[in-house]
């Protein structure tokens, strides 16, 4: 098992695929997809750290700090896009903590393509890779209790719930509260087709 250190300093960012998916590094063409995917209301009120409205040149800064982070070993962000259009449907990342093998994933999805289920099959690949080739042991995430969807995708990945966080964070001038779910290696491992 290769370390995270070990897999960038091998290679550049991959693209990783699925039956109907590409995760691919952003390029700086997606800003525009992104200001206006992401900066829909619908997507930032279920997410911490998205604005709404989405700044003007906001994401173009965004994409141009995740090649810095992967190349330190703290993010590992990833656009989703559509295999059979290229079409950018979201964007998903494992934030790492090295130094604790563990990693939390985040992900959004445009709202045209909710419950498609975009969202478990992305996730589902990039927890492969977290484990498989970044060597993580922990891969944790958490969502507004307000949005039981998203608890919904942490299930049909094999997480399991560890708890609430109350009032963990403020999102619009209001407190939010936390669910947080995980996955170890051990337990993705033996969850896996044909181990």
């Amino acid at each position: 098992m290769r370390s995270f250190v070990e897999a960038r300093v091998r290679s550049e960012q991959p693209t990783l695929t699925t039956e109907r998916l590409a995760l691919r590094p952003f390029s700086a063409d997606d800003a525009f997809d992104v200001e206006r995917l992401a900066g829909m209301r619908e997507i930032a009120d279920t997410t911490l750290n998205i604005p709404h409205p989405y700044p003007h040149g906001g994401a173009a800064e965004w994409i141009k700090a995740h090649e810095p982070a992967w190349n330190d070993g703290s993010s590992a962000t990833f656009a989703i896009a559509a295999k059979d259009t290229a079409a950018l449907v979201g964007a998903i990342s494992l934030m790492i903590k090295r130094e604790h093998r563990r990693a939390e994933l985040g992900y959004w999805i445009a709202l045209k393509c909710w419950n498609l289920g975009y969202a478990t099959e992305a996730s589902r690949r990039l927890i492969d890779f977290g484990f498989e080739v970044l060597g993580l042991h922990r891969i944790e995430a958490r969502h507004f209790l307000r949005n039981p969807a998203s608890g919904q995708v942490m299930k049909k990945l094999g997480m399991q719930p560890e708890g609430v966080e109350r009032d963990w964070a403020i999102k619009w001038d209001r407190f939010e509260t936390l669910a947080v779910y995980s996955i170890l290696e051990p337990e993705w491992r033996a969850a896996r087709p044909g181990r």
